[in-house]
């Protein structure tokens, strides 16, 4: 008897370990593991983080335990902690992850499904944050709590300094200020603004293939200037598309493999989810498609829509796309392709070297530089309008913005036509002096040349001209002494 209740009571101390050993093996072992520290009593503590690109922004997702497919979770530990933190890269943007109040950061992740780890121990209590200190993804939303229970040890003042993130977002406190580093010389970006296609002439719709190519690229912005620039196809602003009403585009959106972000394209003439910026995400390397079929007429904005959106157009990622009427367009003499943008910097205008972006003064909306096509001095020294007296030009103006509503004006013209608002299907406005064009918006003006001369574009918010925002169209041919004479006289700027 006594053997039959030894053995029974060692099946259940058995079962007892088995059910033991099972739960355990349940519990993930990469997240929120704890085990006693060698070091000072606490315990190790692990986090497993994936990057990711979700509801038009970027994050952090948890993986295993609590935490699994949480947005951001919230992480925790004590004081005397050690935290082991693993970053995988889900997307194949460039990502990493900081916990700046204790000078703790990780590698680099780039290549999709790459990963790196590090540790830190946690030496004070609070409520912190951890943080892609990658410029712009902060504010897209790569960020989250990182909770510290406990109280610091008996007799200890001393705590780990936190980070210096001054390079990460913000400009300094009194502002930029004019650095003159060594002079610099980049590639061209401005776009000729007479790279447009020729007018539609067929009648039947067609299927019209896009090919987009996004390269980032360190190019001049102005004298001894240069920018790391994030382009369509080498140029700001992207090329200039043509199609009519009932055409089919089919759009290829290849990202460079030695570019460090994702990038995406939105056409403001696409009808459908993000223009099609849902179907065109794509991280370095790879390439993707979608088709569309342009169903409305009119001058469209297209841009990057690759979270911070605000971010991958500030540095140049937008162009226009037209979509004729089944008639076409009225015959001109010369047509014009302009955008205007934003560029903000952490050192101030006038600065040489290469200059890096800043991300507080682009929430700020308070851009260092304004400039038409990519750059200062790009349509006046370097690629100016030219036409001849007699002849029509149209211009199609765009705002790449991100923030900046423009008042387009040629100081001494008179637009005969304006196409408000981009609208090719209502009647123009005639005799327009000066036009409002949004962020994210386009304008089409027609007039005719009666007099020789240089004609400033502008912004007639006329500030903007300090800050590089300026063009020139050069119009030759006879003096028209009955529309206006009189001697030019100097520093008109004319």
């Amino acid at each position: 008897m006594k053997n039959s209740f030894k053995f029974f009571s060692l099946l259940i101390v058995l079962a007892f370990l088995i059910s033991a050993c099972g739960t355990e093996k349940s519990k993930p072992t990469a997240v929120a593991a704890e085990a006693v520290n060698s070091g000072g009593g606490g315990k190790l503590v692990e986090y497993t983080l994936k990057t990711a690109l979700i509801d038009g922004g970027m994050a952090y997702l948890g993986v295993g335990g609590d935490i699994d497919g949480v947005k951001n979770p919230t992480l925790s530990a004590s004081v005397g902690d050690t935290v082991k933190i693993t970053l995988i890269s889900g997307n194949g943007i460039e990502h990493d992850i900081a916990f700046p109040d204790f000078n703790a950061q990780s590698e680099h992740v780039i290549e999709e499904g790459s990963q790196t780890s590090f540790e830190f121990t946690v030496d004070k209590p609070g409520n912190f944050t951890y943080v892609c200190t990658i410029p712009g993804h902060k504010e897209a939303g790569m960020s989250g709590r990182f909770e510290v229970t406990g109280n610091l040890a008996s007799g200890s003042d001393s705590t780990t300094a936190p980070m210096d993130m001054s390079n990460h977002s913000a400009s300094n406190a009194s502002g930029p200020v004019v650095v003159n580093n060594p002079l610099e010389t980049g590639a061209d970006i401005v776009r000729d603004p007479t790279e447009i296609p020729a007018p539609i002439t067929r009648r039947e719709p067609e299927t019209v293939r896009i090919d987009l190519e996004t390269i980032e690229i360190e190019g001049q912005l102005a004298d001894g200037t240069t920018y790391k620039y994030w382009t369509f196809n080498g140029k700001v602003p992207g090329p200039f598309y043509r199609v009519r009403v009932g055409d089919t585009i089919e759009v290829h959106l290849k990202n460079l493999t030695n570019s460090t972000m994702a990038h995406s394209v939105d056409f403001h003439a696409v009808t459908g989810p993000g223009g099609g910026a849902v179907m065109t995400q794509t991280p370095p390397g790879q390439e993707t498609s979608f088709t569309a079929k342009a169903i409305r007429p009119g001058l469209f904005v297209y841009h990057c829509a690759t979270p911070m959106v605000a971010q991958h157009i500030a540095n140049g990622m937008y162009g226009l796309i037209l979509v004729e009427p089944e008639e076409g367009l009225p015959p001109v003499d010369r047509e014009f392709y302009v955008m205007q943008g934003e560029v903000y910097t952490n050192e101030a205008f006038g600065s040489t070297g290469l200059l890096t972006e800043n991300i507080q003064a682009l929430l700020d909306e308070n851009p260092e530089y304004l400039v038409f096509n990519g750059a200062v001095g790009g349509l006046t020294e370097q690629k100016p309008l030219t036409a001849n007296v007699g002849e029509t030009v149209r211009i199609f103006f765009g705002v790449g913005g991100p923030n900046f509503t423009s008042s387009f004006h040629v100081i001494g013209e008179i637009f005969d036509r304006v196409y408000d608002q981009a609208s090719l299907t209502s009647p123009p406005l005639t005799n327009v002096q000066t036009v409002s064009v949004p962020p994210g918006g386009a304008t089409m003006v027609e007039f005719g040349l009666e007099v020789p001369g240089n004609y400033l574009l502008v912004d007639h918010a006329l500030s903007r001209m300090q800050r590089g925002l300026s063009g020139y169209l050069i119009v030759e041919g006879p003096e028209n002494p009955e529309i206006i004479n009189g001697t030019i006289t100097p520093g008109s700027g004319h």
